[in-house]
């Protein structure tokens, strides 16, 4: 499916360009943000709404992937931020998500040449930064097995239920917490391990996704006097001709709108409050 521009959707959002033209318009000869290049402003337009994306306006997207079946890895999409959630579909429409395991092997070893040495080798290597000999990484492969045989014995956990010919409760005090599988985020080569039995092959990924680098990037009607405050206060906070009392007046301002939009996109409301307590009141048939 193409990308869908949610702007024309409807007026809950302003786009960047619709946003800057309107605070160009505004400005006066004497302001203190005037003869600023509309690059610069677009710059920090980008980062204000970047900035509100982390903690004030989230946009939260959801996105079927495929699991890697060479080494059991999703690829993290390319405006990743932050994970909310990782699962898979279950027939009724509910996310099933997997638990976070940080204790899964993401390990890699460095490649060697076709003879087998590569131990303490200099070849095969990453150049950083500097282009110097002690600035040289080697590169490296994935290598997930195992450095010793397991035949651990779990006899000493079986709790033995006779009456039931040892068919109920034989793992008696193992803890529960049964999930789908297991996942961990590897930041080093920016994807999820994913372990798991069961044999899907895809998973559900629901993350925040970094708006300024979309298409179109937007903001909610509720951030539009946050963003233009934080432009405002980041071009006097550069420069130097700026009273300090206008530039301590402008961060003020920045924080009180902001503090507003975030309370106003704040969407956890009394029923809601009382749902979640309510839930903890379950009646279940006792045995």
């Amino acid at each position: 499916m193409a990308y869908q521009d949610v702007s024309s959707d409807g007026m809950n959002f302003v786009t960047l360009n619709n946003l800057l033209g309107d605070y160009k318009i505004t400005m006066d000869t004497d302001d203190y943000a005037a003869n600023v290049s509309d690059a610069a402003l677009r710059n920090f337009a980008l980062r204000g709404i970047r900035e509100f994306g982390f903690d004030v306006t989230s946009r939260v997207k959801s996105v079927k992937l495929n699991i890697n079946s060479t080494n059991n890895t999703v690829a993290l999409p390319d405006d990743f931020v932050d994970l909310i959630k990782v699962g898979i579909i279950s027939d009724d429409g509910v996310v099933r998500t997997l638990g976070q395991n940080k204790h899964l092997n993401q390990s890699r070893k460095y490649e060697v040449d076709s003879s087998g040495v590569g131990t303490n080798e200099t070849f095969d290597r990453e150049e950083g930064p500097l282009n110097i000999e002690s600035n040289l990484v080697r590169d490296k492969q994935d290598d997930k097995s195992a450095t010793q045989s397991s035949n651990e014995n779990y006899d000493y956990y079986v709790f033995e239920n006779y009456l039931y010919q040892g068919g109920v409760g034989r793992l008696y005090g193992i803890g529960g917490g049964a999930r789908a599988g297991d996942y961990r985020i590897n930041f080093d080569q920016n994807r999820i391990e994913i372990d798991t039995n069961s044999s899907f092959s895809d998973v559900v990924l629901e993350y925040i996704a970094d708006e300024a680098r979309s298409t179109n990037p937007v903001i909610h009607v509720y951030a539009e006097e946050a963003l233009r405050c934080y432009i405002y206060y980041k071009i006097c906070e550069r420069k130097s001709t700026v009273p300090a009392n206008e530039k301590a007046r402008a961060r003020s301002e920045y924080y009180n709108e902001r503090r507003k939009a975030k309370a106003r996109l704040s969407n956890f409301s009394k029923s809601e409050a009382l749902r979640t307590i309510r839930k903890n009141y379950k009646l279940a048939p006792k045995y």
